[in-house]
């Protein structure tokens, strides 16, 4: 029976089997079965290693999984393959066992063609294919497929910086012992280098890892660093429209969004930049984590910018963490200088900036330094590209929804842009050598304590122009920058407390 064949998604319970049925009379969507049976896993079943490839560590639905219905309830009634309900209920309370969802307005009817009922179905991971009642989430319970491992799969040959060899050493013991751990590390102190030591026995004991990461972006430049550093093992690369979506690996690196379809697939996660939008605020997204982590894993947490309350939990010795409070060249954190503006959006109505901030670009302009400057709104900064040019022709903006962000990017790497204004899509994961950096407005809601740390961060990243200037232009000055510029102190206190700065 294929898919085409059944026209209805619904089951019965025979001989304590789950049936699909193609009648409506005594079958039910799986949703109202009370308890789906799991068959014993019978040792001497030849299993299609295809479909062992494809959903171990997975939760499938029908529609995602190449192979017929009848070739899925072989496996099944051998036990290797696993129907789990796509909606549970907790008594009147549905659940999307996918995403978590439970809030009802996230929830929507409609006339289902499959169960011939009117099924009730998640809208909040809709882009991931339709949950809905009568729909099976599809997963694997026999062995999981073999990964030959050299003895050695690193073969990067850096070295690390004292900061970088204590975090290293704690990411290894974390891993080992299946605990979690935090790793609190200033912008550019090579984060990245930290976790291969851990990767490497990770791999070596046949554990599988997930690096996950809120944004595309980080996925694309992590990729290549992690190929060229194991270049002998099998990395999966996940994000929208990728082409390794089907590929087992024991090193997979995803965004955030793409664990939805991960069940209880790692022995490690190492979530990159845990304090980014949208895992922030999207709990679908904690969910995905959370599920797609062994129920014994180890959990390595990565960020320059911890929220008030971990940070609460460092300093009370509720979370185990690790600070790397320097960068590897060894020179301080730029701290960043606040510079009242006045009221600037009111300037910027009758087409004109704040003479200061004039100023400072025209400062940069004369110095053939480039710039990175922030705004809080895309209407704004629009606004002031427009004075600027007046300045410099050159003068490039940047923002979420622009076609040509990559582009842009790339011509700044390249010196061909002298300043990029840009929203705060650029706040993080991006380096460029040499660049001073300012806020305009830094006093907006959207300028929070994170994001203006992450800013700061931007300059001063190579070792050949470690010192770079960072000024907040602000018509007040909130809690919000006077908590970043201490933060950045204080790593740079205890940056030269550990002797990991040169004075």
């Amino acid at each position: 029976m294929n898919k085409k064949e059944l026209t209805r998604m619904r089951f019965i319970i025979k001989d304590e089997l789950l049936i699909p049925s193609n009648t409506a009379e005594y079958s039910l969507p799986i949703t109202k079965i009370p308890t789906i049976p799991q068959p014993p896993l019978n040792p001497n079943f030849a299993y299609n290693p295809d479909l062992q490839q494809l959903l171990s560590g997975k939760q499938l639905l029908i529609d995602d999984i190449p192979f017929s219905i009848a070739d899925i309830q072989t496996h099944y009634q051998h036990g290797y393959v696993t129907y789990r309900k796509g909606i549970a209920y907790n008594g009147k309370q549905p659940i999307c066992a996918r995403c978590g969802n439970k809030d009802p307005m996230w929830f929507a009817t409609f006339p289902c063609a499959r169960c011939g009922e009117t099924c009730l179905y998640c809208r909040q991971c809709l882009m991931m294919g339709r949950i809905s009642e009568c729909t099976p989430l599809i997963g694997w319970n026999g062995p999981v497929p073999d990964t030959l491992s050299p003895m050695k799969p690193l073969e990067w040959r850096g070295m690390l910086s004292e900061g970088q060899r204590v975090a290293s050493r704690h990411v290894v013991e974390a891993i080992l012992a299946n605990q979690e751990h935090l790793i609190w590390a200033v912008c550019g102190a090579g984060k990245t280098e930290v976790l291969f030591e851990g990767i490497e026995e990770a791999l070596t004991a046949k554990r599988r890892i997930c690096i996950a990461t809120p944004r595309t972006d980080v996925v694309l430049e992590l990729t290549p660093r992690l190929k060229a550093a194991f270049p002998n093992i099998p990395v999966a690369s996940l994000y929208g429209g990728s082409e390794d979506r089907h590929l087992y690996a024991p090193l997979t690196i995803a965004t955030t969004h793409q664990l939805l379809r991960f069940y209880q697939a790692f022995d490690t996660v190492i979530l990159d930049e845990v304090d980014a939008f949208p895992y922030t605020v999207e709990k679908s997204l904690q969910h995905a984590v959370k599920q797609a982590r062994k129920p014994t894993s180890a959990m390595i947490y990565l960020t320059a910018t911890p929220n008030e309350r971990w940070q609460r939990e460092c300093r009370s010795g509720k979370r185990a963490f690790t600070t790397i409070p320097a960068r590897f060249h060894r020179h301080p954190l730029p701290v960043p200088g606040f510079v009242w503006c006045g009221n600037w959006q009111k300037r910027l109505q009758k087409n004109k900036l704040p003479p200061n901030v004039i100023q400072w670009i025209h400062h940069r302009i004369l110095a053939n330094k480039q710039a990175l400057l922030f705004f809080p709104r895309i209407p704004m900064m629009e606004k002031a590209l427009t004075i600027l040019r007046q300045i410099s022709p050159d003068i490039e903006a940047v923002h979420a929804e622009d076609p040509d962000r990559k582009n842009k990017v790339q011509k700044m790497r390249a010196k061909e842009i002298p300043i990029l204004l840009t929203t705060t899509i650029l706040e993080r994961g991006v380096t460029f050598p040499n660049i001073d950096v300012a806020v305009v407005g830094a006093e907006d809601t959207i300028f929070t304590e994170s994001a203006l740390v992450q800013i700061a961060g931007r300059a001063g990243r190579s070792k050949d122009h470690p010192e770079g200037g960072v000024t907040f232009f602000h018509y007040g000055k909130t809690d919000e920058m006077i908590k970043a510029r201490r933060q950045i102190v204080s790593m740079n206190q205890e940056g030269i407390k550990k002797g990991m700065i040169n004075q």
